[in-house]
């Protein structure tokens, strides 16, 4: 059995401010290489203070649009968070499945489609 590696989102970010999307790609880039590998990840968010969507989009949004959301129930997990964002979180996921299903849809329904 594959033990759990855990990514420290403090460690990764260097603090505890989650607010800029470019740390979530620090994030994102940790994990992605390792859920490609079948490894199960477990994402702490220990330390934490502050997270907003940009960061989650960044860091966990766009997992979806690599892997399978099988694979990703399967292999990732997440913990230490507050209770306030696991439910933004939720929100990033809902919405990040929603755009990897039919992007091109997606960027009509919000405008972006210059077609």
């Amino acid at each position: 059995m594959t033990q759990e590696i855990i990514v420290r989102v403090f460690d990764v970010v260097g603090g505890s401010l989650c607010v800029a999307s470019d740390d979530g790609t620090l994030v994102h880039d940790k994990v992605a290489p390792l859920l490609r590998e079948g490894n199960k990840v477990a994402i702490s968010f220990a330390q934490v203070d502050t997270v907003i969507s940009a960061f989650l989009n960044a860091a966990i949004g766009q997992l979806y649009g690599e892997f399978k959301e099988e694979q990703i129930r399967e292999r990732l997990s997440v913990r230490d968070m507050a209770p306030e964002d696991l439910v933004l979180l939720k929100r990033v996921v809902e919405n990040a499945k929603a755009y990897f299903k039919d992007p091109k849809r997606f960027a009509q329904a919000v405008g972006e489609d210059d077609t």
